[in-house]
This record gives structure tokens, C-alpha cells and sequence, in this order.
């Protein structure tokens, strides 16, 4: 898939916040028209391919533009801690753990056959690199982990509230949701999937059918509809995923270099050296977490016990960005 000529000249012309505007934007457009169960495998890969075409003007021309990301795109942290402190009598949200664009359809199909309102459909920035703890560290929480068991303490951003953190069946979070008015609930689905069937080579498509099961199911919905009743409700995840691929030179001089840098991640603490190539493959960025090295594009290289097909933690779209969809019932 190649860029339309007019995106193009205006990427390449723009100021970095207009030229982020433009591709978050078009990002959330291709991501979120309405699917059908029968043809998502095939359709989500289609997207993923239009999408790409944005990744790879980022990676082989305007990857200047990455330095810009964290000033210009406003982070899924900071997002939430605004429309936390706006005046509902009661809020809810719901982080589902690796959750990306990709999955937006189903949540707005769902919320609108279940008679739900929607009030904001949008994308925010992941924290950088993309991972589970910076994006709790940003919320104030110690980890993912401090959530569970209404663990959250005070120091947090989005308190008062009732906090959770677990990995189960949608139908046992329904009784997890108590009553008190503010409730923050961190579910581990799809990144708990994610790695379970990432390395098999049918990563996407595999997490693309169980995500048709799990965002499409009663109980699902049911879960939702216990967390919006009486409360303004936000669905949002900490970071997306990459649905990565081998590249010309993925077992020569690059492959080599990506492998001895990140082995089988996608970042690295602290300066060091992007490589000598032109474009680049990884960038350093310097973030509120401190300086990390980072892997860029969607490039996937062989490393001990193969490399995983769906991962994060580098620089595409489709792994920094989150969706951001506010409901109410």
C-alpha cells in the first residue's frame, strides 16, 4: 500500500503537530470501519497493510518525526488524568492490557447494538517505550500489580477509587466491580494472549478470532454494562502491539545489529548506538522514563527461540497508539 500524493507532500511539509494530527487521524480511520466475524482475519491484515504504508513514510523519510511524538501527541496518562478531574458524579475505567486500534470495531459495534452512547471515539499517545509499568509509573501506580485487590493507594492520578488488576473470566469481573461511585479496572486480556500465541507465525490472526469471541460476548458486554451503569465508562489500554515481518536484509548486517541490541525485544535503557544506517532502524527517544534506544518500524529479526510475530516496546503505530472510547448506558 503506498500513500496518497496529497498525504504525502503535506506529511512531508507540515509541522510535526499538524503532520501528527494527519496520521493519527488516518490511523483510527482505517482502523475502525466496521468489520464482520467472517472476514476479520483477512480485513484486520488488509488494515494493517494501509496503516503500514504510514509506518514505512516514518520509517524511511520522516522518522524525524518520532522526536516530536511524546510533545505532540497527548499520552493515554495524561488524557485520563484530564477526564478524570472533569465533573461526573461517577467514572469508570477500563484498561485492557495491549489493546490496540485494531480492536476498535468491535467495541463500537457492541456499545451500539447493546444501546449504549458513545461520546468519544479517539487515540492516544502510549508512554515510551510501550510498556505495561511506564504506563502505570505515569498513572502513579507502583505497577500493574498494585491495582488488584482495590490495592491502588492514594498517590495515584486516578483516586479516589476502587482499583482491580486480573486476568479472568469477564464473567467473574462482573462480581469484581463494587459500588463505590469510581472504579479503575485493568484487565490483562489480549496482552496475556498476545504472547501466548505470538511467536507461532499466525499471531495476528489467531488474537484477531479470539478478540472477535471475547469483545463480541455476552459476558463481555455484561462486564461493561456493571462498570457504566450509574458511571461515565472509558475503555483505553496502556499500548498497542506490532504485527511484525522480515525485512530485506533481515539476516544480514541489520538483522545482526536489531539482534545484538534488542535480542528479542523492541527497546534498550539508555543512550547507545542507533547503527549506521541510513534510514534509520532504531532511534534514541528521550521520554519521562528516561532515555531508551528503540527499535523502528515493524522489522522482525531471528533471535534465540525465534521472535515473536506480535510484540512492543518500538516506534509504529499501531504499538503507541491506544484507543480511547468514553460510553455511557
Amino acid at each position: 500500500m503506498t500513500l496518497e500524493v496529497g498525504v504525502l507532500q503535506l506529511l512531508t511539509k507540515a509541522q510535526p503537530v499538524d503532520a501528527w494530527r494527519v496520521i493519527v487521524t488516518q490511523a483510527v480511520e482505517i482502523a475502525s470501519k466496521p468489520l464482520a466475524p467472517g472476514n476479520a482475519p483477512s480485513e484486520v491484515t488488509k488494515r494493517d497493510r494501509a496503516i503500514g504504508a504510514l509506518d514505512h513514510f516514518l520509517s524511511i523519510s520522516g522518522w524525524d518525526l518520532w522526536q516530536a511524538f511524546g510533545d505532540t501527541v497527548e499520552r493515554t496518562s495524561d488524557r485520563l488524568a484530564r477526564w478524570w478531574a472533569e465533573p461526573f458524579s461517577a467514572k469508570a475505567v477500563l484498561i485492557l492490557d495491549g489493546l490496540s486500534l485494531r480492536e476498535l470495531p468491535w467495541l463500537l459495534q457492541g456499545a451500539k447494538e447493546r444501546g449504549f452512547t458513545l461520546r468519544e471515539v479517539s487515540a492516544n499517545a502510549s508512554e515510551l517505550p510501550g510498556e505495561t509499568n511506564e504506563f502505570a509509573r505515569a498513572l502513579g501506580f507502583g505497577s500493574r500489580s498494585q491495582l488488584q485487590n482495590n490495592g491502588g493507594g492514594l498517590a495515584h492520578k486516578l483516586q479516589p477509587s476502587s482499583t482491580e488488576s486480573v486476568d479472568l473470566p469477564w464473567k467473574d469481573c462482573e462480581g469484581l466491580v463494587s459500588n463505590t461511585p469510581n472504579q479503575v479496572f485493568w484487565h490483562h486480556w489480549p496482552d496475556a494472549k498476545l504472547h501466548d500465541g505470538s511467536g507461532a507465525g499466525q499471531g495476528l490472526d489467531t488474537l484477531t478470532r479470539d478478540a472477535v469471541d471475547q469483545l463480541s460476548s455476552d459476558d463481555f458486554w455484561a462486564f461493561v454494562e456493571r462498570l457504566a451503569t450509574g458511571r461515565r465508562l472509558v475503555i483505553t489500554s496502556d499500548h498497542g502491539y506490532a504485527a511484525t515481518g522480515y525485512f530485506p536484509d533481515a539476516h544480514g548486517e541489520v538483522g545482526q545489529f536489531l539482534k545484538q541490541t534488542f535480542s528479542s525485544g523492541r527497546s534498550k535503557a539508555g543512550t547507545g548506538d542507533p547503527g549506521p544506517f541510513v534510514p534509520p532502524v532504531a532511534l534514541q527517544i528521550n521520554s519521562p522514563h528516561g532515555t531508551h534506544l528503540l527499535a523502528l518500524g515493524r522489522r522482525k529479526w531471528r533471535s534465540q527461540g525465534g521472535y515473536p510475530t506480535l510484540t512492543h516496546g518500538g516506534l509504529s503505530l499501531l504499538e503507541v497508539l491506544s484507543p480511547f472510547v468514553e460510553l455511557t448506558k
